[in-house]
């Protein structure tokens, strides 16, 4: 924790004007002391005021870092508001767990717009993290798309700490809502039976709709392919599209359905660029 909060701190003050930092420091001093609920909301509030709201210049060894802190932590998106509440957060004290999640339910009720993205955002670095499940799945609700891309993009916390229901009400969402698939942290490895069958149906709504289909939607579903969903597959390989062609290549390749292998092999040029890497979800989220 003091690793993570020193790490913030340097990146806070590397980006915020010269008044930021010694506002910043004012604060952190009146938090860890007297009355620290008080100077908390009142500083939580204010903090864009002082450090800006630019994002933080994060170099790749920067980035690298924080992975290193702790695993799946991703802030290059982050701004320097952003940081700096949720190093006020960190900075609480939280010996008393009820009391630190009581203080952090006051926020969440009644924060606006940024204030919420700070807090989702902080989820994974914050201490007790199995008493935050809740919030995190009430959020996952919300009609703000900051919000919800805080909670969906970029966080290990939901893989790490969510249910299946949760979870996959989470991949649902972010196709939905136009958010990038390819940025929710263990989307491979959460993929499962349920998840495949909700984005089948989707897929067919869409269809049905005369609305595309996500290419990234079915990066989860083809390792769960099965008699009801293979039929989809043929027709993306009809669709005559090669985006979509490649898609259903992939989800083919990465199946044990009998039908999709042999499917995939009727399309021998597609096998052969997966084999060499030509095809891969990582170039088909770049398009």
């Amino acid at each position: 924790m003091e690793a993570i909060k020193e790490t913030l701190y340097n990146w806070i003050i590397s980006n915020a004007p010269a008044k930021g930092k010694e506002w910043l420091d004012q604060k952190l001093g009146l938090i860890s002391a007297e009355n620290a609920e008080r100077q908390f909301y009142l500083a939580f509030g204010t903090a864009p005021r002082f450090v800006g709201k630019e994002k933080l210049q994060l170099t790749a060894g920067d980035i690298q870092k924080a992975g290193a802190l702790r695993k799946g932590w991703n802030p290059a998106h982050w701004t320097t508001d952003q940081a700096t509440r949720i190093l006020l957060v960190l900075s609480l004290p939280h010996q008393d767990p009820q009391k630190f999640v009581h203080v952090l339910n006051q926020l969440f009720s009644t924060g606006d717009v940024g204030e919420q993205t700070a807090l989702y955002l902080s989820l994974p670095l914050l201490p007790h993290p199995e008493l935050h499940r809740h919030r995190t799945t009430e959020g996952i609700r919300t009609n703000m798309t900051d919000v919800f891309n805080a909670i969906a993009l970029d966080n290990p916390y939901p893989s790490e700490y969510l249910d299946e229901p949760a979870w996959n009400q989470l991949v649902l969402k972010t196709i939905f809502v136009g958010s990038p698939l390819h940025r929710i942290h263990g989307l491979d490895q959460r993929a499962n039976a349920n998840l495949a069958r909700m984005l089948s149906d989707f897929a067919h709504e869409r269809w049905a709709a005369g609305r595309p289909v996500p290419a990234e939607l079915w990066r989860p579903v083809g390792p769960f392919l099965n008699e009801q969903i293979f039929p989809d597959m043929e027709k993306l390989f009809n669709s005559g599209d090669t985006l979509q062609q490649s898609t259903a290549a992939l989800a083919c390749q990465a199946s044990s359905l009998p039908q999709a292998k042999k499917l995939l092999n009727q399309h021998p040029q597609l096998a052969d660029k997966i084999a060499l890497g030509q095809i891969s979800w990582d170039n088909i989220q770049e398009q």
